[in-house]
This record gives C-alpha cells, structure tokens and sequence, in this order.
C-alpha cells in the first residue's frame, strides 16, 4: 500500500511564501487603517482629532457626533431617498438586465449578434452629459426619482457577465425538457432559468445597489429640492460647509468670531466622520450575507466550457 509524502517546500516557494504575508499585511493595514480612523475620529472629541493628536484609536471619548447626525432631519430624510432610489433602481435595473442577458444567451434568438453588437457599441460611444441632460429634461423627467434611475437602467457590463453566466450554467438539455412538457420561454424564464440563477441575481442586486447607494451626481444634476436629496448630496453639502468654513476662518477676522469658525469648523468635521459611517454601514452589514453568491456568481459567470 502506497504511502502519501507531502511535497517538500524549496527554498524558493517558502520566500514566495513570506513575501505574500508580507504583502498581504502591508494591504490590509493600508485597507484598514482609513477605516480605523475614520471610526476613530467620529467618536473623539473633535479637537484632537483637527490637531492631528488623534490618529489611530479614540481620543477624548464623545458621541456628540452621533446625536448631531440622529437629531438632523435632513440626514434621515437622505437616508430615507437613498433607500427608496436604491432599492427601485436596483429593481428596475434586474429586471432590464436579466431578461436581456437570458435573450441574448440564446443561441436560437434571431439577431442575437446584430443586439449584442449594439449593446456593445454604447460602452466605447455615448452622447455624453449634455445631450442627456437635454433628454431628461425635455422627457419631463427633472426633479423626480426617474431621472436617477431611468439613464442608468442597465449596464452594458452587467448584461454580458449575466449572458456569460446563462450560457455555462443553463444547460441547453433544461430548455429542450422545459419545451417538450409544454413550457413557454416566459414560464420557462420564470419558473426554472431565474431560481436557478440566486448567484448572479446576488451579484447583480450588489454591483447595481452599492451604485445607486453612492451616486451624487445625477442627484446634483437633475434634482433642484432638497427634500428629495439622497444621503451622499447631504454629505457633499457637509463637506462643502466644512471647506467654507475652513476659508472663512483663515480670513482676518476678530479673534471671538475665529473660535467660533474653528468651533463649527470642528463641528463640521465630527459629523462628516459620523455621516460617513452611517452611510457605509448598510452595505457593510448586507456585504456578507450576499459574499458567497457574489464569488460563486463572478467564478461561474466568467468562465466558460
């Protein structure tokens, strides 16, 4: 009976070996430690934290931030506009992206290569941001939650890791048993190809829902109520009033009203850190429970045979 050996390292693999600890730790304290400090600095007293004295852990423990940021309305009415835009653009973005990947993963759909040559077409040419203000503007679509979701109703991208995905892992035999017990290619999608496709679906809903999460600009561009600003407008308006701030107080001015600039300066800052959390905590705290589709979705979705 053969025994197993295992296979002795060299020389050679355990440097390789070394050397990628070593590169991984130099990547995760590079990673880790904004996190850190941003964290840090939203509970420190802010003084610390603008002198640079605070720069790893806490410093002057105070949560004065946080009950800043739970008492500001506009805040939590971002924080409400960001969830409903996030969750009906991902929605709409599903159900553009998936019908549309599916289609074109077959092979026996006619014009399958003239559409994909289409799709393909608007990732290297686009109007650009003009001519799609223009058309926003003129569809009626200004100041309402259809000109942050419709321009970006599907991605060119996202379709072809989607088509990829259908094509490897949809065996062609499931279509051709659906047919031949009466199923049409609309119960065929929505009865057997879509609950058999929870990866990439998960895939998806994360690469379309952590955009929608973060995206300002069609916010700054299209939207002109205040009300109906998402969290990152918010944000960028607390950092647009930090900077003033910061300039106001370089001025020559008295000497009371420079503390009470610095004052509000640090005020400014304290909230930013903590608006930053709040922001970021619902997409770190959904991350893992959608991890393992998200690597099986990626590895199958981009190999083929």
């Amino acid at each position: 009976m053969a025994v197993a050996t295992a296979v002795k390292e060299t020389k050679g693999d355990r440097i390789f070996l070394i050397m990628n600890y070593v590169f991984l730790s130099l990547a995760l304290i590079v990673v880790l430690y904004p996190v850190v400090y941003i964290i840090s600095a939203s509970m420190s007293d802010p003084k610390y934290v603008s002198t640079g004295e605070m720069w790893l852990f806490p410093k002057g423990l105070n949560f004065k931030g946080y009950g800043l940021v739970f008492d500001n309305v506009k805040i939590w009415n971002g924080y409400g506009n960001t969830l409903l835009y996030t969750f009906l653009g991902t929605l709409l973005n599903l159900v553009v992206t998936l019908p549309a990947a599916y289609a074109l993963s077959r092979t026996d759909f006619v014009g399958r290569k003239f559409f994909m040559g289409m799709f393909l077409v608007t990732m290297f040419f686009n109007g650009g941001l003009i001519p799609t203000y223009l058309l926003v503007k003129n569809l009626g679509l200004m100041n309402s939650i259809g000109a942050l979701i419709l321009p970006v109703a599907a991605s060119v991208w996202n379709i072809i890791v989607a088509r990829t995905f259908f094509e490897s892992s949809i065996p062609k035999e499931l279509h051709e048993a659906a047919y031949m017990d009466g199923c049409s290619n609309f119960k065929l999608f929505g009865l057997i190809i879509i609950p058999l496709s929870a990866p990439i679906i998960a895939v998806m809903a994360l690469f379309y829902g952590v955009s929608h999460w973060n995206s300002y600009f069609p916010a700054l561009i299209y939207l002109n109520d205040e009300s109906k600003y998402p969290l990152q407008m918010v944000l960028r308006q607390i950092l647009v009033l930090q900077e003033m701030t910061a300039e106001t107080t370089g001025a020559a001015i008295s000497g009371d009203m420079a503390i009470a600039m610095n004052n509000k300066a640090e005020i400014a800052a304290l909230v930013k850190y903590v608006v930053i959390i709040v922001s970021t905590l619902p997409i770190v705290v959904v991350y893992p429970f959608l991890q393992r589709y998200f690597v099986q979705g990626v590895m199958i979705g981009s190999v083929k045979g």
